[in-house]
C-alpha cells in the first residue's frame, strides 16, 4: 500500500533527526504527534528525538520504542480513528496507556493493526468514555493485561476475549455489563487477576471460576450476585484479594478460606450473609471487612489476634458475647460497632496497641468504667465508644493521645469531672460527650482546642457559667450546651458557630445578651427552657444566616420583632411575649345617622381636597431634588475594584442581560443576600432587562483560599463553564476583585433542596426521587470528567439548587480549585463540608476523595428517605439510620411515614433508595460504592 503524503513528506526530514530508533518508528511518532497535539510530544525543534518525549520508553540502546503512555492527554474522539492505528505500526512495542482520555470507541483498524503485534503485553482504555458492547480481540498472541475500567460499555460478556492465549490481568470494572460473571477468559487459563466490580453481573458465582488455578485477585464486588459464597474457593491457593462487597450473596463464610495461605483481603461486607464466623478465617488475613451483615455468634477466640492483622471491621452485625482479649499489636483498625457485645473492653492488651488509629465499640452493651490502660494507645485517631452502659469518670489518662482527631463517647452512664487533660488534645476536631452525669464546670483551659468543630456535652449536670475563653476556639461550628445546669454570663462565642448554638435548660435569667449579635453565620439559635426576660431583641433579626431560633418556655415579654421571610421562629411558653398583630380594619360599633355620615364625608372630601392641593405643590417641588439624591445615594455605595471580568457563556440571552456593574451595585447591599453556604454567600442580582441571577461571593481574605492566582482561577472557571450537564451549576461569567470573587449562575426558583425539603410544604416521593437521581447524575459526572475528576467540598442538601422540584443542580463545584486545605490550623474537616455530611476519615486526613463525595450524597439520599436533617438534637442522620436500620421491622421507623404511606410502591422504592444510601454512608470509604454504580442502583430502584 502506498503511505501517505506526510508519511512520506516526514521520511525525507529524518537524517536530521538525531536518535538511534528506527526511520519508521521516528516517522511514526512525528505523524503521531500532529495527532496528539500536546507540547509533551514537541516534535517542531530542529532535533527532536522520541524518546526523549513524556510517556514514551525506549530500549536501554534507544534502538526502539517499548512504551507508549498517553494516560491523560485528552485525546479528542476526532483523532482516535486515525491516532490508534497509526501507533500499532510500532512492531517493537510491548505497552499502550490510553487511560484518562476522551475516546469513545476502539476502532477496528486498531483491533487488527495491534492485534497482529507480537509482543504486546499491555493495553490500557480505563477511564474513556467507551460506549457499546465489548468488541472482539483478535490475535494479540502475547496480551498478558488489558484494562477496561470506568467506561460506559454495556451488554454481556461472551467469547470476545477467549482468543487472548496469554491473559493474565483482566479489568473490566465500573462499566454497564449485565449477564452473568463471564468465564470465556483466555485459552490457556492463566488469568491472575480478575476484576468485574460496580457492573450489573447477576446469577451466582460460576464454578468455572476454578480453572483459572493462578487468581490472585478476584474482585467481584458492587454487582447483583446471589446465592452463597462456595466453598471451592477455597481451591484457589495464589488468592491474594478476594472482593465479594455489596451484592446480594447469603448464607454463611465457609472456613474453606482459611486454607488459602496467601490471602491477604477477604472483603465481604454489604450482603446477606448469615451464621457465624469461622475461626482461623484471619489466620494469614491482614484486612477483614464483613460488615453490614447478619453475622451473629461469637467473636471466635483468636480472630483477632494473628500478628499480620491489620484492619478488622465487623460493624452493624449481631454478634455476641465479649470482645476477644487477645488483640494483634500490629492492628491499625478495629471496628466492632452496632452488635450485641457485652462485658469489658479488653484493656489489659492496649499497652500493645501503639499502632491502633481507629477503635469503634459504639452501640453495642458494654459496662465498667474507662481505664487509664486506653492512654496507652497513642497512635489513636479516632476513638468511639458511644452508646454502651461504660460508667465512671474519664480517665485523666486520655489526655496522652495526642493524636486523637474524634472522641465519641455520648450516651453513657459516665460521671465525674470534665479533666482538663483532655483540653491537651490539639488535634481534637470532634468530641462528644453528651447524654452522660458529667458534673462541675467546663475548664477555661477548653480554649486549647483551636481545631474542634464540634463540641456536645448536652444532657450532662455540668454547672457554673461558660467559660469566656471559648471565644477563642476559631474553628468552632457546631456548640450543644443544652440540658445541663449552667448560668451566669453568657460570653462571646466565636464567630465560626455556624451549625448550631444550643444552650436549652439551662438556668441563664436576664436579658437575651448582646453579645450574640456576632454571630453573623448561625443558621440555629436555641434559648428554650431557661429564665431569659424582657424583650426579644432587634439585633437578633441581623443575623443573616439564621433559619430557626427557639425562644420557647422563658419569660420573655413585649412583641416579636420581624424576622426575615424563612426564619422559624418558636416563642411558645412565654406568657407575655406576642407576635406583631397583623393590620386590620377597625369595625364602628353603633349605627350612625345617615345625615350625620353624609356631613362628615363631605367636610372630609373638602379637607382633602385643600390638603392635597398644598402636597401637590410641595411635592411638585421637592420631587426632582429627591430624585437627585437617591441617585447621588447610590453613586456613594462603594462598589469593588475589579480586576478581570468575563462571560463565559455562549448563551446570547444571557450575554445581553448580565450587566456586570448593576451586579457589582446589587452585591454592595446585604439586602440582596439569598443564601449563605458553608464557603459561599449568594446575592440576587436583578438586571435592567428584568432577569435575576445569582451571584456568588467567594472572600479572598479567608486564609484557607489559595491567594494571589487570579489568573489561574480565571482559566479554571473558562473550563468549569463548559461543562455541559443540566444537573451541575455551570457559572455563566465571573468578576475577580482584589478582595473576592463574584460568580454569576441562572437563578433557582425553588431555592435550596434543604429549603424545601425541610420547609413547612411537603414534597412528594416523584419529586424526591427524581432529585435524587438528578444529584446523581451530576456527580458521575463530575467524577469522570475527561479532564480529571472533579471533586465536591461542600455537598449537602443546602448545596444542591432547584431550579424546579424535579430538576437538581449540583453547586460550589468550583471550591476545589480556590480551597487550600493545607492552609487550614485543623484537619481537613474544619474547611471539607458541613457538619452531617462530612464522612468519618476527613477527620484523619488532608486529602478529598471520591469516597468522601458518596458519603455526602448517601445522607442527602437519606434526608430524602426520612425527612430530617442531617444534625438533630445532636445526633447525625447517619448515624441514627444506621443504628435504626439494622433490622428490616425496624425499616418503616425510618421512612418519612408522611410519604411512605401513600402507597406500596413508593415504599418500596424508598426502601430499595435506603440500602443504597446506607451503601454510600458505610463507615469504610473502601466499601462504598462508586457513582456511576450508585447512580445504576438508583435507576433500579425505580422497579423495586
Amino acid at each position: 500500500m502506498t503511505p501517505p503524503f506526510p508519511f512520506l513528506f516526514l521520511l525525507l526530514l529524518l537524517p536530521s533527526v538525531s536518535s538511534l530508533l528506527p526511520p519508521d518508528q521516528i516517522a511514526v511518532l512525528i505523524n503521531a504527534s500532529h495527532l496528539v497535539n500536546s507540547t509533551s510530544w514537541d516534535s517542531s525543534s530542529s532535533n527532536p528525538d522520541p524518546c526523549l518525549w513524556h510517556g514514551v520508553l525506549c530500549s536501554p540502546s534507544s534502538s526502539s520504542v517499548l512504551s507508549i503512555s498517553l494516560s491523560g492527554f485528552s485525546l479528542p474522539s476526532s483523532s482516535q480513528q486515525l491516532l490508534l492505528p497509526l501507533l500499532c505500526r510500532i512492531d517493537s512495542l510491548r505497552s499502550l496507556d490510553l487511560s484518562d482520555n476522551r475516546l469513545s470507541s476502539i476502532p477496528p483498524g486498531f483491533l487488527s493493526s495491534c492485534g497482529a503485534l507480537a509482543g504486546l503485553k499491555l493495553i490500557n482504555f480505563s477511564r474513556n468514555v467507551l460506549e457499546g458492547n465489548l468488541p472482539d480481540f483478535p490475535g494479540f498472541p502475547d496480551l498478558e493485561s488489558l484494562d477496561l475500567s470506568f467506561n460506559l460499555l454495556d451488554g454481556g460478556v461472551g467469547t470476545q476475549l477467549d482468543g487472548l492465549a496469554n491473559l493474565k490481568s483482566l479489568n473490566l470494572s465500573a462499566n454497564y455489563f449485565i449477564g452473568s460473571v463471564p468465564v470465556n477468559l483466555g485459552k490457556s487459563l492463566l488469568l491472575e487477576e480478575l476484576q468485574l466490580s460496580m457492573n450489573n453481573f447477576s446469577g451466582v458465582i460460576p464454578p468455572e471460576i476454578l480453572n483459572f488455578r493462578s487468581l490472585t485477585v478476584l474482585d467481584l464486588g458492587y454487582n447483583s450476585l446471589v446465592g452463597n459464597i462456595p466453598d471451592w474457593l477455597g481451591q484457589l491457593q495464589y488468592l491474594h484479594t478476594l472482593v465479594l462487597s455489596s451484592n446480594k450473596l447469603s448464607g454463611g463464610i465457609p472456613g474453606a478460606l482459611s486454607n488459602i495461605t496467601s490471602l491477604s483481603r477477604f472483603s465481604a461486607n454489604q450482603n446477606h450473609l448469615n451464621g457465624t464466623i469461622p475461626s482461623g478465617l484471619t489466620a494469614h488475613l491482614r484486612s477483614l471487612d464483613l460488615s453490614y451483615n447478619g453475622l451473629s455468634g461469637l467473636v471466635p477466640s483468636g480472630l483477632l489476634s494473628p500478628l499480620n492483622l491489620q484492619y478488622v471491621d465487623l460493624s452493624v452485625n449481631q454478634l455476641e458475647g465479649q470482645i476477644p482479649a487477645d488483640l494483634s499489636p500490629n492492628m491499625l483498625r478495629l471496628r466492632l460497632g452496632s452488635n450485641l457485645l457485652k462485658g469489658v473492653i479488653p484493656y489489659a492488651q492496649m499497652e500493645t496497641l501503639q499502632k491502633l488509629t481507629y477503635l469503634e465499640l459504639d452501640n453495642n452493651s458494654l459496662t465498667g468504667p474507662l481505664l487509664p490502660a486506653l492512654g496507652n494507645c497513642q497512635s489513636l485517631a479516632l476513638l468511639n465508644l458511644a452508646d454502651n452502659q461504660l460508667s465512671g469518670p474519664l480517665p485523666p489518662q486520655l489526655g496522652n493521645l495526642s493524636r486523637l482527631q474524634v472522641l465519641k463517647l455520648q450516651h453513657n452512664g459516665i460521671s465525674g469531672g470534665f479533666p482538663e487533660e483532655i483540653t491537651g488534645l490539639t488535634y481534637l476536631g470532634q468530641l462528644n460527650i453528651s447524654w452522660n452525669q458529667l458534673s462541675g464546670p467546663i475548664p477555661s483551659s477548653i480554649s486549647k482546642l483551636r481545631n474542634l468543630t464540634t463540641l456536645h456535652l448536652q444532657n450532662n449536670n455540668l454547672n457554673g457559667s461558660i467559660p469566656d475563653s471559648i471565644g477563642e476556639m476559631g474553628a468552632l461550628m457546631e456548640l450543644q450546651l443544652g440540658k445541663n445546669l449552667l448560668s451566669g454570663n453568657i460570653p462571646t462565642f466565636p464567630q465560626s458557630l455556624q451549625i448550631v448554638l444550643n444552650l436549652s435548660s439551662n438556668q441563664f435569667e436576664g436579658p437575651i445578651p448582646k453579645t450574640l449579635s456576632q454571630l453573623v453565620n448561625l443558621e440555629v439559635l436555641d434559648l428554650s427552657d431557661n429564665q431569659f426576660s424582657g424583650p426579644v431583641p432587634n439585633f437578633l433579626t441581623q443575623l443573616s444566616a439564621l433559619t430557626q431560633i427557639i425562644l420557647s418556655n422563658n419569660q420573655l415579654s413585649g412583641i416579636i420583632p420581624n424576622f426575615r421571610a424563612g426564619v422559624v421562629v418558636d416563642y411558645l411558653g412565654n406568657k407575655d411575649l406576642r407576635k406583631r398583630p397583623s393590620p386590620s380594619t377597625p369595625t364602628s360599633g353603633k349605627k350612625k345617622p345617615v345625615a350625620l355620615v353624609v356631613l362628615i364625608l363631605l367636610s372630609s372630601v373638602v379637607l382633602a381636597v385643600t390638603v392635597a392641593l398644598l402636597v401637590v405643590a410641595a411635592v411638585s417641588r421637592r420631587f426632582y431634588r429627591i430624585n437627585d439624591e437617591q441617585l447621588s445615594s447610590q453613586e456613594n455605595i462603594p462598589l469593588p475594584q475589579v480586576v478581570e471580568s468575563n462571560l463565559l457563556t455562549a448563551n446570547g440571552i444571557h450575554r445581553s442581560s448580565i450587566d456586570f456593574t448593576k451586579a457589582m451595585e446589587a452585591v454592595a447591599d446585604p439586602a440582596n443576600i439569598v443564601l449563605k453556604t458553608r464557603f459561599s454567600v449568594y446575592y440576587k442580582a436583578t438586571m435592567p432587562s428584568g432577569a435575576s441571577y445569582y451571584v456568588k461571593k467567594l472572600d479572598w481574605s479567608d486564609k484557607i483560599y489559595q491567594l494571589g492566582r487570579h489568573d489561574k482561577f480565571g482559566r479554571e472557571l473558562e473550563v468549569l463553564g463548559r461543562l455541559n450537564n443540566s444537573n451541575i451549576m455551570t457559572p455563566l461569567g465571573y468578576v475577580l476583585t482584589i478582595h473576592s470573587a463574584y460568580l454569576f449562575y441562572d437563578y433557582p426558583e425553588k431555592g435550596t433542596l434543604a429549603g424545601v425539603l425541610h420547609g413547612r410544604d411537603q414534597l412528594d416521593w416523584a419529586s424526591r426521587f427524581s432529585i435524587a437521581v438528578g444529584v446523581a447524575h451530576g456527580l458521575a459526572f463530575l467524577h469522570d470528567c475527561s479532564s480529571g475528576p472533579i471533586l465536591l467540598l461542600d455537598l449537602s442538601s443546602r448545596t444542591i439548587l432547584l431550579r424546579s422540584l424535579k430538576e437538581p443542580q449540583v453547586g460550589d463545584i468550583e471550591l476545589c480549585k480556590v480551597i487550600d486545605p493545607s492552609r487550614s490550623t485543623g484537619s481537613l474537616s474544619t474547611v471539607a463540608g458541613s457538619v452531617g455530611y462530612i464522612p468519618p476519615e476527613y477527620a484523619y486526613t488532608m486529602r478529598i476523595t471520591k469516597a468522601g463525595n458518596i458519603y455526602s450524597f448517601g445522607v442527602i439520599l437519606l434526608e430524602l428517605i426520612t425527612g430530617k436533617p442531617s444534625v438533630s438534637d445532636g445526633n447525625e442522620l447517619a448515624k441514627w439510620v444506621s443504628t435504626n436500620s439494622s433490622e428490616k421491622e425496624k425499616w418503616d421507623h425510618v421512612l418519612d411515614y408522611r410519604v411512605s404511606r401513600t402507597s406500596q410502591v413508593v415504599r418500596s422504592q424508598m426502601v430499595a433508595v435506603l440500602q443504597i444510601a446506607l451503601a454510600c454512608v458505610s463507615t469504610s470509604p473502601d466499601a462504598r460504592p462508586k457513582m456511576r454504580s450508585v447512580l445504576r442502583m438508583l435507576l433500579n430502584a425505580r422497579c423495586a
